[in-house]
């Protein structure tokens, strides 16, 4: 995540960028007028918070529902209030992932459809199913107003704006935390704050093709496109998220809000540290299909079955790799001492490629889960929330529309069905949030 574009900060402590910064001893608080006294479990804004003056009135009790020893291990972030303004991708799957986990998510849209991203109906619009709508035209005093008001209790401001354009509406991040001190401001741009393609439009694949990362990705001829995933949710999101929690648990400490801000570019490239270290130790090249993880090896590839259908195979670690030799019937022909020996490579292409055609994708499958081999079947969406080890672990829920629009079959931290109530052909799912907590 990149605070400050091009700089690194002497201090690896100070991230965020706080006007009241905490002192660089853990367990005080820089001194000032305007200083709070840190409350290591004051996360959140709390009106009942203690006060520091151990003379003053003690406050009332809080409801059993504040009680923290109340509050379901499923909905660790209950008590939080998020208010998200309009975006698209990374941003409401932030505001997603956080009330899935109990926070109170207000989204904030313009009265008109601002036309962007893909049109899909409300009903299966899932990153914004669990949010409360609120229609504001923030370029109205009486509007901006309003958003002040739920920000005067807020905890989280989300935005992903181009850069300037918050300040333009009169929303300048700065000014807000003068008013709401305890904010934490989660700011998400596409390219960044300085340089030619600052204030221009972009989605993930531009992101992607200017990090480097789409260059890496695909067959040998042409890069091949990762769906959004990449750079708008594991890097956007992920980045994004990580930094507004940090700076949850910093004003826990400090009490003091912060301006956290990255951009889909950067987050992008902060997912490529590894492959970097790769490249400068000499064991990665810049061609696509010429290193391990990208297609090149044999023991890292996805083979196509009898079917027409796929398998997936990651037997990189030499146990593994002889496994799968014995899964295919191959350890008489292909020697595990030669895995990577390149120049056996397209010997050894050739034989899994002729010996997987032999048989259906799932017949594979089924003989794999007695081999510890690392290999998968490559399944669909659908296939993958009908897949038994998936009903398992209970990653999906099940939806059927109603009345009153989508109301969930298996509602969240449910226990996982049995195999005989998968889905049926039409169901309409989604995943389960995929984080589990216990007291």
């Amino acid at each position: 995540m990149l605070f400050s574009p091009g700089t690194v900060s002497p201090n690896p402590g100070a991230i965020f960028s706080d006007p009241k910064a905490v002192s660089s001893n853990p367990g005080t608080v820089s001194s000032g007028p305007n200083t709070v006294s840190p409350n290591p479990g004051a996360i959140f804004s709390d009106p009942n918070a203690v006060s520091p003056n151990p003379g003053a009135a003690m406050p009332a009790p809080p409801s059993p529902r504040e009680d923290p020893t109340d509050v379901d291990p499923m909905q660790p972030l209950a008590g939080l209030k998020v208010v998200e303004l309009h975006a698209i991708g990374p941003v409401p799957f932030a505001g997603y992932l956080l009330a899935q986990y109990g926070a109170r998510v207000i989204r904030v849209s313009p009265p008109a459809d601002p036309g962007l991203g893909l049109e899909v109906a409300p009903a299966f619009d899932l990153l914004n199913s669990n949010k409360e709508a609120l229609a504001l035209d923030l370029k109205s005093a009486d509007a901006r107003g309003e958003l002040e008001r739920l920000l005067a209790d807020a905890d989280i401001l989300l935005e992903g704006f181009r850069p300037g354009v918050l300040e333009r509406l009169g929303l300048d991040p700065d000014d807000l935390r003068l008013r709401h001190p305890r904010l934490v401001i989660g700011r998400l741009s596409g390219w960044g704050e300085h340089g030619i393609l600052a204030p221009r439009a972009g989605h993930d694949i531009n992101y992607l093709a200017v990090s480097g990362i789409l260059h890496a990705i695909g067959s040998a001829d042409t890069p091949e496109i990762p769906l959004n995933l990449v750079g708008d949710f594991g890097g956007g999101t992920m980045h994004l998220l990580v930094g507004v929690l940090a700076a949850l648990v910093r004003r826990g400490v400090s009490g003091q809000g912060s301006v956290v801000s990255t951009s889909i570019l950067a987050a992008s490239l902060g997912l490529t540290p590894m492959l970097y270290g790769l490249l400068a130790a000499g064991v990665w090249t810049l061609r696509r299909r010429d290193n391990i993880l990208d297609g090149a090896a044999p023991y890292y590839r996805v083979y196509r079955c009898s079917d027409g259908k796929h398998v997936a195979v990651g037997a990189i670690e030499g146990r593994f790799y002889r496994a799968l030799l014995e899964l295919t019937g191959l350890r008489d022909q292909l020697d595990p001492a030669h895995q990577n020996d390149r120049a056996h490579w397209p010997q050894a292409i050739a034989a899994f490629t002729q010996v997987f055609a032999s048989r259906d994708r799932d017949t594979w499958a089924r003989e794999a889960e007695r081999h510890d081999c690392c290999l998968a079947p490559v399944l669909d969406l659908i296939e993958a929330s009908r897949y038994p080890h998936n009903l398992d672990n209970g990653l999906f829920q099940r939806h059927t529309p109603g009345p009153g629009g989508v109301q969930a079959g298996i509602p969240p931290g449910a226990d996982p069905p049995a195999r005989a109530e998968r889905p049926p052909a039409n169901a309409y799912v989604r995943p389960q949030p995929v984080l589990r907590f216990r007291h």
